[in-house]
């Protein structure tokens, strides 16, 4: 840390404390000089932008020196500080404008010339609150903080000097824009001076600018509730639109359940039903099987016994094509089924019954319903089945079933 420099009153450096800005490059000190007083310097290489008030720093300092509750002087040495942070601005404000503030005054020294006004302007700022003094050194500055312990504050020249009244108008408008840019004070009463005063422009313009910002913040405001409305109101549709979608999603689901349900129903009945025909064609083939052996066994003309046992044999033959068809068979159906399986014999059950149905006039869609696919996948069947029976690009299958069934 930087040698100290000497005061002519009696100083106590018994007690000191200490707070690390890493970031922002330094360490600051406070130390108890005297018996109300604190000393504030900054420890640092190069020169530093203040980023932080040090408020548990000051708090420890005055709870440490058996300070609390006393009104104290504070000397700032702000040797090595070029600027301070928009936060530290704010936080010192606020901390001064605090009723409890613990500054009886303070006095500032060291303070480098462009970082002048920025020292002018908190002073300016804070006049009415806490006495606020800039001198060149140390000694000066022990100097007045002894003058304002005996009372004896700084004279004020006479109102119609010159010199004074542009010190006046200068600490006006300082306190005016800092309490713009510091404090965001966008409605505080600005004294113009009168319009032939040769600062009237200066104030004039800061009050243009003041009003300017407060529109500009109005509008925004304006702006952010035309948004808020906005998002609120989509917002709404969505959640409108959402529980609509939900309806129709239990609406869909009940009717699928429903659908479900039914065909599940459909399936039973239909596999019942299909319990019974086996059974009575199983019933039917076993007879005719019977009958077949009956016939096998008579004593009758063998031409005869022949013609009787081929008619057996096709109406076994076309209970087993029923049974595995699904559908009831006329004498003509079951001839050309023979047919076509005679000649097509790797057609399966499925293209046979397809066939059948193609012959006996059913559409596509029709088709595609009563085997359980869609009307895509039925022309797809048909387009294999037009290459495995063989025909030409340009042939009809449904022409050539028609063909074949009319052939003797």
């Amino acid at each position: 840390m930087k040698n100290k420099p000497e005061s002519r009153s009696a100083v106590s450096r018994s007690q000191s404390w200490h707070s690390e800005h890493k970031k922002a490059g330094y360490i600051k000190h406070l130390t108890a000089i005297g018996n109300n007083t604190l000393l504030a310097e900054v420890e640092a290489a190069h020169d530093i932008t203040l980023d932080t008030i040090d408020t548990d720093l000051l708090n420890a300092a005055v709870l440490d020196s058996g300070l609390a509750g006393e009104k104290i002087f504070l000397i700032w040495d702000m040797k090595h500080v070029a600027d301070m942070s928009y936060r530290y601005k704010r936080e010192t404000a606020s901390l001064i404008y605090n009723p409890e503030n613990p500054f009886r005054a303070i006095v500032f020294f060291n303070v480098q010339p462009d970082f002048m006004t920025m020292v002018e302007t908190f002073a300016a700022i804070i006049q009415e609150s806490v006495p606020v003094l800039i001198v060149d050194s140390m000694p000066a500055a022990m100097e007045a903080i002894d003058a304002f312990r005996s009372g004896m504050l700084p004279q004020e020249h006479a109102a119609d000097d010159p010199d004074e009244q542009y010190e006046q108008r200068k600490k006006e408008f300082l306190a005016v824009t800092g309490r713009l840019s510091w404090l965001n004070m966008l409605n505080q009463n600005i004294t113009l001076p009168p319009p032939d005063d040769p600062y009237y422009s200066f104030f004039k313009a800061i009050e243009n600018l003041q009003s300017d910002l407060s529109e500009n913040i109005r509008r925004e405001q304006i702006e952010l509730e035309q948004i808020k409305k906005d998002c609120e109101k989509a917002l709404t549709e969505k959640t409108i639109q959402l529980h609509a979608q939900e309806e129709l999603y239990k609406q869909l689901k009940h009717q699928l359940e429903k659908e479900k349900a039914s065909l599940t129903s459909r399936i039973a009945s239909q596999e019942m039903e299909l319990t019974r025909i086996s059974t009575a064609i199983a019933e039917k083939t076993s007879t005719l099987q019977e009958i077949l052996d009956i016939i096998s066994s008579l004593d009758i003309e063998d031409e005869q016994k022949q013609e009787m046992i081929r008619t057996c044999e096709n109406m076994i033959e076309t209970e087993m094509i029923e049974k595995k068809l699904n559908i009831d068979l006329t004498s003509t159906d079951s001839d050309f089924l023979l047919k076509l399986q005679k000649k097509h014999p790797n057609l399966n059950q499925r293209e046979l019954r397809i066939c059948l149905l193609v012959k006996l006039n059913y559409d596509t869609k029709e088709i595609a319903r009563s085997i359980g696919i869609s009307t895509r996948g039925m022309e797809s069947i048909r387009y294999r089945m037009h290459k495995k029976i063989g025909l030409d690009r340009h042939q009809s299958i449904k022409g050539y079933l028609t063909e074949l069934a009319t052939a003797s």
